[in-house]
């Protein structure tokens, strides 16, 4: 897991991205160390699992301008804060912001690494989660405007005739359509289909 993630560390103080280079590098990680956040937001790339260390007071764009402005990201990056000025105001604002920690330096290594295994985790099942929400959504382009029709009324719980009577078409041709749902969305019951469905919040067309 570790050989496969990539830390950011974000921190203006040169001797800090080293020193902390040095001990996360040494836990198997990759590591691309920042000096200031808008260097960060304009080199940063990440395709896997990856989290990033972050100063709280830095000049310009301070650690939490910079957590709010990925946090507009359609993929947000786990953020583990690290400050020598911390205050429990700014403790509480990272916290309710989605940080993973937000730790006092000088802190041990073991704190760091701890943060960074559970933010590497995190990121690893949102990026699962992510994928399984793309290719759901993949799923529905493939629905004609009449399946999308018939899926919306299925996932209500609404049976083959009441959809015929709501749709104004015959039964049978509901059937036919509720098939070709089921096949195309991959689901082998109902209750998987509505589970499909509520997991990314397929909202499908109106009828």
């Amino acid at each position: 897991m570790a050989g496969a993630a990539l830390v950011f560390v974000v921190d203006d103080d040169a001797s800090v991205r080293k020193s902390l280079t040095r001990v996360i590098g040494s836990a198997g990680y990759t590591v691309e160390a920042f000096a200031s956040a808008r260097e960060f937001l304009e080199a940063a790339r990440a395709t896997g699992p990856c989290c990033l260390i972050l100063d709280v007071r830095m000049p310009g764009i301070t650690g939490l301008d910079l957590q709010k402005t990925l946090a507009q990201a359609v993929h947000r990056i786990p953020v583990v804060f690290i400050t020598g000025h911390g205050d429990i105001a700014m403790g509480v604002e990272a916290m309710k912001a989605g940080a993973v920690d937000f730790l006092t330096k000088p802190f041990a290594a073991k704190d760091l690494l701890d943060a960074i295994r559970r933010a590497v985790e995190r990121d690893t099942q949102d990026l699962g989660t992510e994928a399984r929400a793309r290719s759901i959504h993949a799923r529905v382009e493939t629905l004609t405007a009449r399946e999308r029709q018939v899926f919306a009324l299925v996932v209500t719980g609404m049976l083959n005739k009441q959809i015929a009577g709501r749709l104004g078409i015959a039964e049978k041709t509901v059937k036919v359509h509720r098939a070709r749902v089921m096949e195309k969305m991959g689901a082998g019951s109902v209750a998987e289909l509505v589970r499909l469905a509520d997991s990314v919040g397929v909202i499908v067309a109106k009828t």
